[in-house]
């Protein structure tokens, strides 16, 4: 224990049965899902209103003590972790579906509100309508996914859940509540503009801004059929093209590009999964055929790219969940007893083949199975490549080699002009040596403007 005054006080603010300073119970809150951890927490807190989150921030301000918020720590980078210790804020009491409004195609949630809670209230309540749902377990929060710039089922056609956003309501870190969006002059939370875009400041910044409570997100209109079909492409170097020429069509819903090589493995085929959705048997078939013909326009004559006109049950059926579970799928038999991490390159969809192989040299280099899992993000505009490698959690070596591939697949990420997203601290670094000094030196201006004695997650976004 730091301080027992700092516990009384949360207590004070939501109750006994809601804040601990308990070590057996702050240990649940200083590891990840991986490998990060354990770090230093000293208190945990779980609101369940925004006054409360504002009373705790305000309290943490006068004490001068960390605040880390925490949706339903899924991320597999430690971003929840404090780095300097404090108190981690748990979101999940604040679980409520405020309101959708249909005509406008907009839910309102609050900040623990779960990808599986509101696809299971849509499924119910509104039939016709989903929210693009990302790879993840059920438990991950929406507004996690929101403000780490996810992607989902829908980011083909949509961009990055991010885009997605409407307005939104965060407590800053000197705790004032501000509305974001047309929600700071309406009681329609239905869009971000004409305002002046602040949004902007709570996305991808890790936590050290603010704390958003609550959030309208976009909906989407939801069709009664849905099946997959793919390509199976053996040259990397045409993957560009065939993904240009795919997107072009403007009729797919979602599309993954993997592939899969053991450690003894050499090159093997890409494959792309393409889901198609409609309203009859008639909407599938057309769209069936338009990508067969896309296949025989981006053979060439050489046969390297293939129609599959059958899917694998295997990936079939998790393709067709909402969310997709692929990479369950990948990573199943690799490494038994452990895991996956991935450095997550946003790229240029032109960098795919370098990175497929670049991939594959440090699982060789490493000893390390590598796979990979693409999604694009809007039609051909950036992809997320995911150097995934596997590990088992009970062989030490095992974990050694994972980071040490992982380490160098950040570094060769940036080198080929690329991104990291939801970066690790070493990850975050990285990006920083990298970066401009002069949008270095604005990030930090920005944080100590908002955030003036410096609790918001303190450790990230800093060299």
């Amino acid at each position: 224990m730091v301080n027992d005054s700092v516990y009384d006080a949360l207590v004070e603010i939501v109750g006994e049965d809601y804040a601990s300073n308990q070590p057996e119970e702050l240990f649940m809150y200083s590891m990840d899902m991986v490998t990060e951890g354990p770090r230093k927490v000293d208190y945990v807190a779980i609101p369940r209103t925004t006054e409360q989150v504002q009373k705790i921030v305000r309290m943490a301000n006068e004490r001068r003590i960390p605040i880390v918020p925490m949706g339903g720590s899924q991320n597999l980078a430690g971003l929840c972790l404090p780095v300097q210790g404090g108190i981690v804020l748990d979101m999940k009491r604040m679980d409520r579906i405020v309101e959708v409004n249909r005509m406008g195609r907009y839910a309102i949630i609050e900040a623990g509100v779960t990808q599986g809670a509101l696809g299971s209230y849509l499924e119910k309540h509104y039939p016709d309508l989903e929210h693009s749902r990302p790879e993840c377990p059920p438990a991950a929060t929406i507004i996690g996914n929101l403000l780490i710039r996810g992607h989902g089922h829908l980011s083909l056609r949509h961009g990055n859940n991010a885009e997605m956003i409407n307005s939104m309501e965060v407590v800053l870190p000197t705790g004032d509540i501000c509305n974001i969006g047309s929600s700071s002059v309406s009681s329609y939370w239905f869009c971000k503009g004409p305002l002046p875009e602040l949004s902007g400041l709570f996305m991808g910044w890790l936590g050290t801004t603010g704390v958003v409570t609550k959030l309208s997100l976009k909906l989407y209109p939801k069709r009664k059929l849905i099946d997959v079909t793919g390509f199976e492409v053996n040259n990397p170097d045409l993957l560009p093209d065939v993904l240009y020429r795919i997107t072009y069509t403007d009729i797919v819903e979602n599309l993954f590009l993997y592939g899969a090589v053991p450690v003894e493995g050499g090159d093997v085929p890409q494959y792309i999964t393409i889901t198609i959705t409609g309203d009859t048997e008639e909407d599938l078939e057309y769209k069936r055929n338009v990508f067969r013909r896309v296949a025989r326009e981006s053979s060439e004559g050489n046969n390297q790219v293939e129609f599959m006109e059958v899917v694998p049950e295997f990936f079939k059926d998790r393709l067709v969940e909402k969310p997709p579970y692929v990479s369950s799928a990948l990573t199943a038999d690799f490494d038994k007893g452990g895991g996956f991490r991935y450095c997550a390159a946003i790229l240029p969809v032109e960098k795919i083949p370098e990175a497929w192989r670049r991939g594959i040299e440090l699982s060789h280099k490493h000893g390390v199975p590598f796979l990979t899992g693409v999604q694009l993000l809007g039609y051909c505009h950036s992809a997320m490549f995911g150097f995934v490698y596997t590990f088992n959690r009970a062989d030490e070596s095992s974990i050694e080699r994972m980071e040490a591939a992982l380490d160098e697949a950040n570094k060769t990420t940036l080198e080929m002009g690329g991104l990291l997203w939801h970066p690790e601290l070493k990850g975050q670094k990285q990006m920083l040596d990298k970066m401009d000094p002069n949008t270095y030196e604005l990030i930090q201006r920005i944080k100590e403007t908002l955030d003036p004695n410096g609790i918001m997650n303190p450790g990230n976004w800093s060299k």
